[in-house]
């Protein structure tokens, strides 16, 4: 069940609590697919709108970051693996399981219900 996008953009899913026929939220999702969008992630930035899907990858750093940030790590399915908050210039240890992360703002996955065992999709730049 291998997964391969182009950058650009698309929409991040979070099913709801109930199932995910319940209450969601979709984000605006950016892709940073190729060797140098996954490179630059969120470097140089002050804000993120949305979240930055970074695809393959299983460990990330903030080393440069203005901002703290949100990481999810993704297994194939798409499922989440772990969410943690990382201030700038850190090394995030790699996952073994990993082979997604995404990036958003510190605090505002907690907030879209994102958090281990939950499965998101990805609609849009596949």
């Amino acid at each position: 069940m291998g997964r391969r996008w182009r950058d650009g953009t698309g929409r991040l899913v979070v099913p709801g609590e109930e199932d995910e026929a319940g209450p969601r939220v979709v984000l605006p999702l950016e892709i940073a697919a190729s060797y140098r969008a996954r490179t630059k992630g969120l470097l140089g930035r002050d804000a993120v709108d949305g979240v930055l899907l970074l695809s393959p990858a299983s460990g990330v750093h903030t080393f440069g970051m203005r901002i703290p940030i949100d990481v999810a790590y993704l297994d194939r399915r798409l499922t989440v693996l772990a969410v943690r908050t990382m201030p700038p210039g850190r090394l995030g240890l790699p996952r073994p399981r990993a082979r997604h992360v995404l990036e958003a703002e510190a605090g505002t996955m907690a907030g879209w219900g994102l958090r281990a065992g939950v499965r998101v999709g990805v609609e849009g730049s596949e």
